[in-house]
């Protein structure tokens, strides 16, 4: 029998690296599950945590025996932003030490790491969003492939209570999935949006009872898993780019796209299954 993530989070808790008790990791069935385990701190990430994160999607993209991303979390909240004083490295000097381009800098390689890292994952990735999302914990979410939520979920632009210019990819990922207008209310007013709105601006693909968010996620990532996960991750880079490029470019893409896709052995797979009308068994490859 395959460890399911319960599982795999007692393993992890019995480990030397107290690093390994916050986030914990599985591979079940080609599907690669993180999940944020500080649930005092509503999963706030540490910077520690944020390295592991970004760690884990490097993994998943460079490793054949992964075909899906699944990232969760414990307890009541899937993550309340970075939590920069929750662990050993701090991120950034103090505030009275730092020097001109320190904040911009700390970002740069610290939130937007993490948001690229989850946009470059070569293989789909799901957020299976448990509980209140905010901030840089809304970022992460909105920033996977698809999203599940349970109904008690909510997701909180909450930069502007606190003074500040929303970061981890927020501008530019709000506009593209819902338009400016309605990222700027979200932006602006900082107010909380339950995971049924969420669902109807479009940044939740689909809305769970507690219970079943882990069933849906793993019904979901082991049927991506079991696709054509090169082509997938093309069409993922497709979809990605197009947000920011011209019809002309974006054709030249999709072409080239398809060019390289015919190499693989899905590609041939899916053509000679289609030819036999038969269902076709993919490899990853």
């Amino acid at each position: 029998m395959t460890s399911s993530p319960e599982t795999s989070a007692e393993k992890s808790a019995e480990s030397a690296d107290p690093l390994d008790s916050w986030v914990l990791h599985a591979t079940d069935n080609h599907v690669s599950w993180i999940t944020l385990n500080r649930p005092e701190a509503l999963n706030a990430i540490t910077p520690d945590q944020r390295e592991r994160l970004i760690q884990h999607l490097s993994h998943a993209s460079s490793d054949p025996d992964v075909r899906a991303v699944v990232i969760t979390a414990t307890g009541r909240g899937f993550c309340a932003g970075a939590d920069l004083r929750g662990g050993p490295s701090t991120g950034g000097p103090p505030a009275g030490e730092r020097v001109a381009g320190d904040v911009a800098r700390m970002i740069r390689l610290g939130a937007q790491r993490l948001i690229g890292a989850v946009l470059d994952c070569e293989k789909p990735v799901i957020a299976a969003v448990n509980g209140t999302a905010a901030g840089l914990g809304a970022h992460l979410a909105l920033a996977c492939d698809l999203v599940l939520a349970t109904d008690s979920a909510k997701f909180i632009e909450v930069f502007v209570r606190r003074g500040l210019v929303p970061d981890g990819g927020g501008a530019y990922l709000l506009p593209r999935l819902i338009g400016p207008q309605r990222a700027k209310e979200l932006m602006f007013f900082g107010d909380a949006l339950t995971a049924a709105d969420a669902a109807r601006l479009g940044l939740v693909n689909r809305v769970v009872p507690p219970d079943d968010l882990e069933k849906t996620a793993r019904d979901w990532a082991e049927r991506l898993a079991t696709g054509p996960t090169r082509a997938l991750a093309l069409t993922k880079q497709l979809v990605n780019a197009s947000l920011d490029t011209d019809r002309t470019t974006a054709f030249a893409a999709e072409a080239a796209a398809q060019e390289i896709n015919m190499t693989t052995t899905d590609a041939t797979e899916g053509m000679a299954a289609f030819t036999a009308r038969r269902t076709p068994h993919y490899q990853g490859r």
